[in-house]
């Protein structure tokens, strides 16, 4: 995305005459620079579509101490940090020092419909689904004839059209897998005459696996780094279809595993050393990662993303340097003794086996919520080269290193969890074969690969891979291990020991402002 963060100040200038109207989710212009002025040529709409991509690394159009979003602190307010809270902090991963609104609530799956942290989630995936809303309003075959938009320029805009309807099918599956029964609003709506009506769960999976079914063929195999491709567009495929039986009752693992198979058979490969994947410099020579979100210490600074998951696992007493944040370390993140269990690790951290544990401490076990060294560190984010360079930051603590959101691991696992669930079009021999791709960079040989396979392999598989990466609230609900009381974690229902919880916490509440505001919602059961 390198072309398109040289109009990002473009963009941002764009974006800065829109504002988000929270209640009707739309945009509506706030000075005389009309939309016929922003979409008057291709640039125009490469700035707005730098916008949609922008949005998702950026908290608003003035920089840090701004956001878009209105009741939240802008400094929490990014996507990835908000994101990372909801399907981290609420598992057997990670936990939270800080007595920050909405934190505990997190840490011990309390949440209420007044957690500012699940609405702040909630309303930036709205508020991203606006944006697209609107580029597509403006980028009809219409529209563009009205603006003498023709020959090569409108069809590159097209192009443009099928990429937002990822970002946006992307944004509707977060609010689905997060919330159930959002708001739902399309291009197609009229703006700010009435209140958006509410979608069932399992009309927003049709939804949404329409639109990535239609794009598919649109997408080009290949696209700058950090924008969407057909590989995006399968992954998130194969992902709908491994989670269907929690979003509609009815399992599509042939499907999974059909939409994982698409995505290896493309021109992916697995990056060779594991820590590189989460270093300063992993926009290059990386051909696992599928689909990023940029950040940039210098030019995209905000207090979430990767800054927010380097800063937040360190503290003074780590020499935040040698992370390549020599004026950061925040310590408020770390995780709870499942974790690094998972990996065989009980007590002090020295090394493991696996190159995958990429932890920090002298004590695994948590005792005191409040106690940031009461538990091990994760140190998988560095701001920090392949050399030991310290990654670009104006000021030591923001961070350059970009955010994997799909990576080739998630189709191996998927294939390999679609099969072992009864998904025709595989085979368990084929699914071993994969994890142990996995085990063999893992370990640097094959002392760990595998020779049988089951669920409970797959689901710690995928704990080893991709924790701190947003993923393990998900596999928990889909493995049933989510809220049910014969899995446990320290903290869990907000007792040390841990304890189940109720059933109806696998979804989140809709943020009751929104249902007080909106008469067409319905408050998710339980809440």
């Amino acid at each position: 995305m390198n072309n398109l963060f040289k109009i990002f100040t473009a963009a941002v200038f764009v974006a800065a005459t829109f504002s988000s109207c929270k209640k009707d989710l739309v945009l509506k212009p706030t000075n005389d620079l009309t939309s016929d002025l922003v979409y008057a040529n291709l640039a125009g709409y490469k700035q707005v579509l730098a916008k949609a991509y922008a949005s998702y690394a950026t908290t608003g159009p003035k920089g840090s101490g701004d956001s878009d979003l209105g009741g939240i602190d802008a400094g929490t307010s990014d996507f990835i940090r908000l994101y990372w809270n909801a399907q981290e902090l609420t598992t057997d991963e990670g936990i939270c020092v800080w007595n920050d609104p909405g934190v505990y609530d997190l840490n011990y799956l309390t949440y209420t419909a007044d957690n500012v942290l699940l609405r702040g989630l909630y309303t930036r995936s709205l508020y991203q689904i606006t944006i697209v809303n609107e580029f597509l309003r403006e980028s009809t075959p219409a529209k563009l004839a009205s603006r003498n938009i023709t020959g090569n320029d409108a069809a590159e805009i097209a192009k443009f059209r099928s990429e937002v309807r990822f970002l946006r099918a992307y944004q509707y599956w977060v609010l689905m897998d997060l919330f159930g029964n959002p708001p739902f609003i399309t291009e197609a709506n009229e703006i700010g005459v009435v209140a958006p009506q509410q979608i069932k769960r399992a009309d927003l999976f049709k939804y949404v696996e329409s639109e990535l079914l239609a794009i598919e063929p649109e997408l080009t195999p290949a696209n700058e780094y950090g924008r969407v491709t057909r590989g995006a567009d399968q992954l998130l495929l194969s992902r709908l279809y491994l989670n269907a039986s929690v979003y509609t009752g009815t399992a599509k693992n042939t499907e999974a595993v059909t939409y994982a198979s698409k995505v290896i058979g493309g021109t992916y490969a697995l990056q060779p050393a594991y820590r590189n994947l989460f270093l300063s410099d992993n926009d290059k020579n990386n051909p696992e990662v599928i689909l990023s979100i940029n950040y940039d210490g210098i030019l995209t600074q905000n207090f979430g993303g990767t800054t927010f998951l380097t800063n937040a696992s360190i503290n003074g007493d780590m020499k935040p340097a040698d992370f390549g944040i020599p004026g950061g370390g925040w310590g408020g993140i770390r995780t709870r003794s499942t974790l690094p269990a998972i990996f065989g690790i009980s007590g002090a951290f020295t090394s493991n086996p696996d190159s995958r544990a990429m932890f920090f401490g002298d004590k695994s076990s948590n005792d005191d919520v409040g106690v940031f060294t009461d538990g091990l560190r994760a140190v998988k984010f560095r701001n920090a080269d392949r050399n030991g360079n310290p990654g670009p930051s104006n000021n030591g603590t923001f961070c350059s290193i970009d955010f994997p959101l799909f990576r080739l691991p998630e189709a191996y696992l998927n294939y390999a969890e679609g099969v072992l669930r009864g998904g025709a079009g595989g085979s368990l021999s084929q699914a071993i074969e994969y994890v142990n791709k996995l085990r063999r960079r893992a370990y640097g040989n094959d002392s760990g690969n595998v020779t049988t396979l089951n669920l409970d392999g797959v689901l710690a598989e995928r704990a080893k891979e991709f924790f701190w990466e947003g993923y393990r609230r998900t596999d928990l609900i889909r493995f049933g291990k989510y809220t049910d009381g014969s899995y446990l974690w320290p903290f869990k229902g907000g007792v040390k020991a841990g304890r189940g919880v109720e059933a109806f916490r696998s979804i989140f509440p809709l943020p009751s402002a929104d249902v007080i505001a909106n008469s067409n919602l319905t408050q998710n059961s339980g809440y």
